[in-house]
């Protein structure tokens, strides 16, 4: 049976360098003990904010302490994402969450204090010159959101039960990353496997169906016998968006989640109807993935067999790494050099190990290098994860270096763009670099998959949650079998009548972490394809494009998402981007048949 490597069996030069935030825990703990100082200082600053010079005094205090509270939770959850199952961290983690809470609780008085005075005397402020100018969006800010912050007293009570709502996201991420347990898989040679989450999307994609159907069975088969039990975590957590939405007065949980980042309603309503009307696209493409297949019907465990050959060709770490930096030029010199850097400067954690987290990440406190998180394998999807992730490091790494913290930190909207950029540049690189049409075919394959997987799915989960939170509002309970029955005629929906939807795919929520944080997988899509229009402004217009999208990463969070990705070319405020990303799904599929009619 093969067994995963422990960490110690990971070689350094694979291990991201987390001694870059603390060298040794005695930092860690240093810095814990200074932070109820600071906010203790800030606490003694309540009833004085009455000038510009004053709240931006506060507003100082308050970033010195968010950025230490950063640090330390970073230092101690990207620990624990090490290995899930070390107590050390996961107490660690705990008290800096705690302490977050805790320095809550005591600035709480803040935006309610802010918000008392008048509103012409915060306009006037705005423009102060003793107002830092970093802080005059959030004064904007503020006002924008008066109507749904409450008494300083309110604010408080709210505080300090920032524990107590997290619990849920908690307790699924404990139960599915540390204690979950999958049985044996039989690979192709016979050989007893131990089915992972890292290894389920190798297992479907093994060229030999019976293996593909048994790790779908072992997955699904497995959270069913929890599906109360994580029916019960995400019931609660929709309770709980439902009980901030109302306590601060938003006509919704969905408006609620846009509404921080000023976005409409309508861009999330647009992004579904839209893809329900190009649904006939992925009729289509699912049709030509079944006849390539060779196969009477389509499952839902076929969805990533390999419809080429080749598709299972070994592409290394090292080969992957290069071949990203070549696909990366076309976005300057210097670009390119600080990507080649963070390959050997400890950025990185590489291959999966006993315990550790599964999927990929960036992250990172403000003031040290962005990290990345993979679980690499040696294949193509691999190298398409590197480069994701890479594109969200490099957005850090520029807004970091340019902007101040409270600028530098960008929105989750405008956050999959960069990433999503880089996969299509790499994407046009590889198809530009063969001739051959076996190759082409795959790469096609594959960038037809990722419009399945980041577009038309991606839209199914946030339609999933649109529908799941409305069911609570209208005070309908959630129930594993109503949560399943939703889940699985979406699928219905978006795959369509020419697919076998399995009735196991019914339990597929139970593994979406991002279900728990709330109305994020929308951006996926909207992320995906604004992205694919700057990709398309790079390679039409050349140096000018690359200047306005370098300048976009650069922007940080220092406007609205809408505004900046409209002041880069993009306006993602109608249909059209998501309509011109649906061209370019169907032209893919266009270049496909016409390979294989040759």
């Amino acid at each position: 049976m093969s067994q995963l490597p422990k960490r110690s069996e990971i070689a350094k030069e694979h291990q991201w360098k987390i001694e870059d935030i603390y060298q040794t825990q005695q930092q860690w703990e240093d810095e814990y003990k200074q932070i109820n100082a600071l906010a203790d200082k800030m606490s003694k600053m309540a009833g004085t904010l009455n000038s510009a010079k004053q709240i931006s005094d506060c507003f100082t205090l308050e970033d010195e302490t968010s950025q230490l509270i950063e640090r330390l939770y970073v230092y101690a959850k990207m620990k624990l994402d090490e290995d899930m199952k070390n107590t050390e961290f996961q107490a660690l983690t705990d008290k800096a969450e705690k302490l977050a809470v805790q320095v809550s609780e005591k600035t709480s008085f803040i935006t309610p204090e802010i918000l008392s005075l008048p509103t012409e005397t915060l306009k006037s402020f705005i423009d102060d010159p003793s107002l830092d100018k970093s802080y005059k969006k959030t004064l904007e800010e503020m006002l924008r959101q008066k109507d749904h912050v409450l008494s300083e007293k309110e604010e408080a009570l709210l505080a300090k039960v920032g524990n107590i709502a997290g619990a849920s996201g908690n307790t699924y991420r404990m139960l599915n990353n540390a204690d979950l347990k999958f049985p044996v898989v039989e690979n192709e040679k016979g050989e007893e496997i131990e089915l992972t989450h890292g290894r389920y999307i190798e297992f479907l994609e093994s060229k030999d169906r019976e293996v593909r159907k048994n790790a779908f069975d072992a997955m699904y088969d497995t959270y069913a016998k929890y599906k109360n039990t994580f029916a019960s975590t995400l019931s609660s957590t929709v309770t709980k968006n439902i009980f901030y939405s109302k306590t601060r007065n938003y006509p919704s949980t969905l408006e609620m989640s846009l509404f921080g980042d000023n976005i409409s309603k309508e861009v999330y309503t647009n992004l579904i109807d839209t893809i329900h009307e190009h649904l006939p696209l992925m009729y289509r493409y699912l049709e030509l993935r079944r006849k390539m297949l060779n196969v009477d019907e389509l499952h839902m465990y076929d969805l990533f067999a390999p419809i080429v050959d080749e598709s299972n060709e070994v592409i290394t770490y090292e080969q992957a790494k290069d071949i990203v930096l070549e696909s990366l030029e076309p976005l300057g010199e210097r670009y390119v050099e600080v990507v080649k850097d963070s390959y050997n400067s400890g950025w990185i954690d590489v291959y999966e190990s006993e315990g550790k987290r599964s999927g990929a990440y960036s992250w990172g406190p403000y003031g040290t290098h962005p990290y990345i998180l993979l679980n690499h394998k040696d294949n193509l999807n691999s190298m398409f994860t590197l480069t994701h992730e890479m594109g969200h490091a490099m957005h850090s790494y520029l807004s970091d270096s340019n902007l101040p913290y409270r600028e530098a930190q960008y929105t989750i909207f405008n956050a999959e763009v960069a990433s999503t950029l880089n996969e299509a540049l790499l994407m046009q690189h590889l198809l530009d670099n063969t001739t051959d049409k076996n190759k082409k075919l795959i790469l096609l394959a594959y960038f037809a998959d990722q419009f399945r997987t980041t577009v038309f799915r991606q839209t199914m989960f946030a339609e999933f949650e649109k529908i799941i939170h409305e069911k609570v509002e209208q005070g309908e309970a959630l129930t594993s079998e109503s949560i399943s029955k939703i889940y699985y005629d979406l699928n219905k929906v978006y795959f369509g009548e020419d697919i076998v939807v399995d009735q196991k795919i019914e339990m597929e929520w139970a593994r979406v972490p991002h279900f728990y944080n709330s109305f994020y997988v929308y951006q996926y899509a909207t992320g995906f394809s604004a992205a694919n229009s700057f990709a398309k402004q790079i390679k039409d217009e050349g140096k000018p494009a690359v200047e306005r999208y370098l300048q976009f990463l650069k922007s940080g969070g220092s406007d609205y998402s809408i505004n900046i990705l409209q002041k880069a070319g993009v306006d993602m405020t109608t249909p059209k981007p998501i309509s011109e990303a649906m061209s370019v799904f169907e032209d893919i599929i266009n270049q496909m048949e016409k390979l294989l009619e040759n």
